[in-house]
């Protein structure tokens, strides 16, 4: 059975877009430059070596995953003001 509460939240959550080339676009990118940022921390070779890359892959995987955080977060919002 579901929450009356529940019922009454999501009348105000607004519209998620369908995946498309330009919603990989804005996450690629963005999880692209977090990686790129991640050279500016502190310790980032604390961990095993990524063998590329001048950072260990436990700051890679983290790049990433904030990466993805912010890319879902821009598309919303231009989700939400039309944009996308």
């Amino acid at each position: 059975m579901i929450s009356s509460i529940l019922l009454a939240a999501a009348e105000t959550v607004p519209a998620t877009p369908a995946w498309n080339p330009t919603v990989g676009i804005i996450i690629s990118i963005s999880s692209l430059v977090m990686v790129l940022l991640s050279t500016r921390i502190e310790k980032p070779l604390v961990g095993p070596k990524f063998p590329i890359l001048p950072i260990s892959i436990p700051t890679f995987v983290a790049a990433m995953a904030f990466g993805h955080i912010i890319g879902v977060g821009i598309v919303l919002g231009l989700t939400n003001i039309g944009r996308l």
